[in-house]
């Protein structure tokens, strides 16, 4: 009798027999030199939009935060707890990544939830409420915009966040010095789950666009 859900231990099996098999040098090595990414990916929790996959890269190439709509709090050194910004300072000031970026997506349940808030929360304490509250005043823009449909709403609303978090990551001294000298690059991306296609925040416009794959 196992305590996990049998999917998961399936899953397991075949990763060993596959995935670590294949790689298991690899992952010897870096189980003994540590982990060195390149790349912070800030995303989704959202179990379709899985950053390793999307990007097809293997163990040790990304560091990954994801909470509920790919959010950065500001910076704000309070003495409370700050999971995002916590894995943000071990990423570049530990790790010293060279990139970070924030991927949103399409579909995204906290963006839809910032469009359209419950007049009942989900339980008392209303966390989803209150985190998606960092982008409450982009929301209540959207809302009363009637020349976009409630679909224009919610991708443009996914792509401003992402233009949000990336300012927000600015409002971290470790972030905005390393980037004034050129040793940080901070991006924007964008998965539209239905297609599979990738949108690309131009770092001067702040627009969108599909990266040329040939």
């Amino acid at each position: 009798m196992t305590h996990l859900p049998e999917r998961l231990i399936t899953g397991y099996r075949n990763f060993m027999a596959g995935r670590y098999s294949s790689e298991s040098d690899r992952y010897r090595k870096l189980a003994k030199d540590g982990q060195s990414p390149q790349t912070m990916v800030i995303a989704c929790c959202d179990s379709r939009a899985a950053p390793e996959t999307i990007f097809d890269c293997g163990p040790g190439e990304l560091f990954v935060v994801r909470n509920v709509a790919n959010l950065v709090p500001p910076y704000a050194p309070d003495g409370q707890h700050h999971g995002t910004s916590a894995a943000l300072e071990f990423a570049v000031q530990s790790l010293k990544v060279k990139h970070i970026v924030v991927m949103g997506h399409g579909r995204c349940g906290g963006i839809g939830a910032a469009l359209n808030p419950s007049a009942e929360p989900l339980s008392p304490g209303d966390f989803i409420g209150k985190w998606m509250g960092l982008v409450a005043p982009a929301a209540e823009a959207l809302s009363g915009n009637e020349l976009m449909t409630p679909a224009e709403r919610q991708t443009a609303l996914e792509r401003i966040s992402i233009r949000y978090q990336v300012q927000n990551l600015r409002s971290f001294p470790c972030v905005k010095i390393l980037e004034d000298k050129g040793k940080l690059s901070l991006h924007g991306a964008w998965f539209d789950i239905s297609s599979g296609e990738l949108w690309v925040m131009n770092p001067q416009t702040g627009d969108f666009e599909r990266p040329e794959l040939t």
